[in-house]
């Protein structure tokens, strides 16, 4: 990885850590459960089969609005997919092209595209903040690449946020264009609900259920924000086999050594 792109991943990591924090602050969200993932802990695994019904939950909900863009079309091997299926993948989104051989890039006022290659990142659904506040009301969707690592709570915080939108209290005063939300910071927030029954049809027969595509969705964007977790936790686990394999050879030449000294 480029210095560039990590210095850029831990900056806004940190902003949007920041920016959740201080509406926490604010007050009036509940804690969101504890719930029990298959990667968590020090042997835990992404399980594949989630994360591809997690893409396909952020490809046909979610990508209308947040983007990705921290991740490739490559990426997606990863997760299950197979090189074939990647490149038809990317081949559906149409991507921004270099200058023709004339040096335009431009054709009779359109931006010149091509189908999209597993080298290049996700597309983001608008062209920029301007035109992302214009389709949401004024509010800008995030980039969901850090979303797991901005909020104390990880990932457990983004499926309770999914899954917590409910009629407000009597009595509450919802600002216009906001819905309520247990567990967003305030109770107020600018996302209607995503996510409703049977909203997606998945491919491997799951019954899509709010629930079900809440966590197939989260363990996907846990896996967006840490690509590299099971190979540092192998990596781990070597490194601290190698020191108790040490260790013990360093002792038994400790009592060698001091046998013949006694």
């Amino acid at each position: 990885m480029k210095k560039q792109t990590f210095i850029a991943w831990i900056t806004a990591g940190l902003l949007l850590a920041f920016s959740f924090n201080s509406a926490l602050a604010a007050g009036g969200a509940t804690p969101p459960p504890k719930l029990k993932w298959s990667f968590h802990g020090p042997f835990g695994t992404f399980d594949r089969a989630q994360m591809k019904r997690g893409w396909q939950v952020y490809k046909e909900v979610c990508a209308g609005c947040h983007s990705l863009h921290q991740i490739y079309y490559r990426n997606l091997q990863d997760i299950g997919f197979s090189a074939g299926e990647v490149k038809k993948i990317a081949a559906e989104d149409e991507v921004a092209a270099g200058p023709n051989e004339d040096g335009e890039t431009h054709d009779g006022g359109e931006l010149l595209v091509r189908p999209g290659k597993p080298f290049d990142k996700l597309i983001k659904p608008f062209a920029n903040d301007a035109a992302a506040r214009a389709a949401n009301n004024g509010a800008l969707p995030p980039d969901l690449s850090l979303t797991s690592k901005a909020h104390a709570t990880g990932v457990d915080y983004i499926a309770a946020v999914l899954t917590g939108y409910k009629d407000p209290p009597s009595g509450f005063k919802m600002n216009e264009g906001m819905a309520y939300n247990t567990y967003f910071a305030g109770n107020q927030i600018a996302m209607p609900a995503p996510l409703s029954a049977d909203a997606v049809e998945y491919a491997d027969g799951t019954k899509a259920t709010v629930e079900q595509m809440a966590l197939d969705v989260s363990t996907f964007l846990a896996w967006a924000a840490e690509p590299e977790m099971e190979e540092r936790k192998r990596l781990g686990i070597k490194v601290i086999l190698f020191l108790i394999v040490l260790t013990a050879l360093l002792y038994a030449l400790k009592r060698r050594i001091w046998a013949k000294v006694h």
